[in-house]
């Protein structure tokens, strides 16, 4: 059990005095508590080749400079919670020990762009000064980047560099969010996540409607 799922078992505890959903949780297919590593890795490897062939990613690795391990690294990185400035050194000392990877050249940036090939934008991305969601109704139009600038009243260039996060999510989008979700599914714990979410709505609605049968005058 990693560090986050034992915090949010902690918290579950806490919350209810009882480890029960915990438990059955934990024996739940895709629990990372007994997951197959060997099998989520062989998947994950199969998700970027099905993105490659889908998206053409032969393009992106020839800007990033990335072979599929070091998107697989990129993959595993950020569900970890790991910065792009992080994996970045971390990919440029593994590519340094290699006899062919002198000068990788690899930053922030390049794994921000590998990210963003594998539909992995975090929320931090859409950060944008302006209405982000206007943008990707902008490029879903096929607006230029001069166009949607116009009409957001933005600088250009502000605009540029959010695109390619836009059309990330746009491209998750039209399958689904099907690559982000199964990635999020093999890599995280997702049941017990969803589990405690629901408890916590469900706790709120009882306790709203236990206030609202007090205050009730009959």
């Amino acid at each position: 059990m990693d560090e986050k799922t034992e915090e949010l078992r902690d918290l579950f505890v806490d919350a209810t005095g009882s480890e029960t959903v915990t438990e059955r949780q934990s024996e739940s297919p895709g629990s990372l508590v007994d997951r197959d590593d060997d099998a989520v890795e062989e998947r994950v490897a199969e998700l970027i080749t099905a993105m490659r062939e889908r998206y053409d990613l032969d393009s992106g690795l020839e800007d990033t400079g990335l072979d599929d391990e070091a998107y697989e690294r990129v993959v595993y990185g950020f569900f970890a919670g790991e910065d792009d400035g992080w994996i970045a050194a971390d990919l440029g000392e593994e590519l340094d020990d290699d006899p062919d990877g002198a000068d990788s050249g690899i930053d922030a940036r390049t794994v921000r762009d590998a990210r963003l090939d594998l539909h992995l934008v975090a929320e931090a991305d859409r950060d944008a000064p302006f209405e982000y969601a206007a943008l990707k109704r902008l490029l879903a139009a096929d607006r230029s980047v001069e166009a949607a600038a116009a009409e957001l009243d933005v600088d250009p260039e502000v605009v540029r560099e959010f695109v390619p996060v836009a059309r990330a999510d746009l491209a998750s989008t039209r399958v689904n969010d099907r690559f982000r979700d199964e990635f999020r599914g093999l890599l995280t714990d997702a049941d017990i996540e969803e589990s405690l979410a629901t408890d916590a709505r469900e706790d709120g609605l009882r306790e709203a409607t236990e206030d609202i049968e007090t205050d009730v005058s009959l």
